[in-house]
C-alpha cells in the first residue's frame, strides 16, 4: 500500500528539500518504490537532484495539472524523470507560480493534486512531496493528497514560532478536506546540540508538542556537507556516506519504515 508524505512547513530555510531527497532516496535504498514530487515554483527538489535548469524542462507538475484542470486526456507518467539512486522524480519549475492563478478559478481546486496521485498510487509504496514556502493553494493541494505529514523545523525561534499557523492549516484542512490526514512528526533540522540555544529550543519544542503531535527520535544535525551534496547533485548517502548527516538520514529512514511496519500491525 502506497503512502504519501507531505512534507511541509510555510517558513523557508528548514531543510524541507534536504529531507525529502534524502529520505526518499534513503527509502529506495531499503528497497521501496519511491517517487519524489517537486511542489515548489523554485525547482529546489528538481535542482538538488541534478537537474540544474528547471525552467528548461519541458514537462513538470504544472503541466500535469493543467491537463486534470482542463479535463484533458494525458499520460500519468508523462515528465517522470529517474535519478541515478534509485527514485523517480516529477520536476517543478516557475512554470507553478502561475498554476496558482488558474487554480484560483477552479472547480474542485484543493482536489487536482489527489486526482493524479490517485492514478500512480498503485505503482509505488511512498510518493514525498517537497513544498512550497506558503500555505498557498499548492500546498492545499498538497496536504489534501497526503496521508502524513512530516514537517521540518528549524532549532531556532522564528520557525518554531511559526508552528502555530502550520498546525491550523492543517486541522481545518483535516476536517473538511482530508479526514485520514495525519502528523508524522515534527522533525527537527539543522541542530547544533554544541549550543545552549539549540537545546534550549528543542526542549521547548518537546514539552510544547511532544504529547500532542509528536517528535521524530532522529534530529538532523547542522552540517555544511548537507548543501554541498544538494549543489553536486546526488544524495548525502552518496557524497559522503560516513558522515554523522548521513548516519541521521539512515535513522530518519528506518523511523519512517518502522512507524510504517507499526501502524500496518495496528490496522
Amino acid at each position: 500500500m502506497c503512502k504519501v508524505y507531505c512534507c511541509c512547513n510555510q517558513k523557508g530555510g528548514t531543510n524541507k528539500t534536504t529531507v525529502v531527497a534524502n529520505l526518499g532516496i534513503g527509502l529506495a535504498r531499503a528497497g521501496e518504490k519511491v517517487l519524489l514530487m517537486d511542489c515548489d515554483p523554485q525547482g529546489s527538489l528538481t535542482a538538488s537532484l541534478g537537474y540544474q535548469n528547471p525552467d528548461e524542462i519541458s514537462t513538470t507538475i504544472a503541466n500535469i495539472m493543467t491537463h486534470i484542470i482542463n479535463e484533458e486526456d494525458f499520460d500519468p507518467h508523462e515528465g517522470i524523470l529517474h535519478h541515478e539512486e534509485g527514485v523517480d522524480l516529477l520536476p517543478a519549475n516557475i512554470e507553478l507560480s502561475g498554476l496558482e492563478v488558474l487554480l484560483g478559478n477552479t472547480m474542485s481546486r484543493e482536489m487536482i493534486l489527489k486526482e493524479y496521485i490517485d492514478h500512480l498510487r498503485s505503482e509505488y509504496t511512498y510518493i514525498l512531496i517537497d513544498c512550497m514556502p506558503s500555505l498557498g493553494i499548492t500546498t492545499i493541494n498538497a496536504l489534501v493528497a497526503a496521508d502524513r505529514i512530516l514537517i521540518p523545523v528549524q532549532a531556532a525561534y522564528l520557525p518554531v514560532k511559526g508552528l502555530q499557523q502550520l498546525l491550523k492549516t492543517i486541522t481545518v484542512v483535516k476536517k473538511r478536506l482530508n479526514k485520514t490526514l495525519q502528523i508524522e512528526g515534527i522533525l527537527l533540522t539543522m541542530v547544533d546540540f554544541r549550543t545552549n540555544y539549540a537545546k534550549d529550543i528543542t526542549q521547548m519544542l518537546r514539552e510544547s508538542y511532544g504529547k500532542t503531535i509528536g517528535i521524530m527520535d532522529t534530529c538532523i544535525p547542522f552540517s555544511v556537507r548537507a548543501p554541498e551534496a544538494s549543489a553536486a547533485g546526488i544524495s548525502i548517502y552518496k557524497y559522503d556516506p560516513n558522515c554523522k548527516v548521513a548516519k541521521c538520514y539512515e535513522q530518519l529512514t528506518r523511523e519512517v519504515l518502522d512507524d510504517e511496519r507499526t501502524s500496518r500491525t495496528e490496522d
